[in-house]
């Protein structure tokens, strides 16, 4: 039983490095998503962290404050939720069969 121990201690520690080494991944990956036909472009990194905010001056110009704070965070809510999909899957490809079927660990 020592030596099973022993195995999956080792599995676990090698699961929690390569999860550390991904997560430092996710920090330089982006996704950019967009709302008002490219009007408004948010880009936000693997570790959901806003990167850029690109906003067109056409929309800046009409003046119309409303249209933009209401672009602004469809953007950021798009790349947000992209974000988040890019690192559940960068992360689930760690813990794929590692993990049994059902075993729900959180964080992961």
């Amino acid at each position: 039983m020592k030596g099973g121990m022993q195995g999956m201690l080792k599995q676990v520690q090698k699961m929690q490095a390569e999860m550390e080494r991904v997560q430092q991944e996710l920090a330089n990956k982006t996704v950019t998503e967009e709302s008002g036909g490219g009007m408004v472009k948010a880009t936000v990194n693997g570790k959901k962290e806003v990167v850029s905010l690109e906003i067109d001056n056409e929309i800046v110009q009409s003046g119309d404050k409303e249209m933009l704070e209401d672009l602004t965070v469809a953007a950021v809510n798009k790349a947000l939720e992209a974000a988040g999909k890019m690192a559940e899957e960068e992360l689930g490809a760690v813990t794929r069969g590692m993990i049994p079927p059902g075993m729900n660990i959180p964080g992961m």
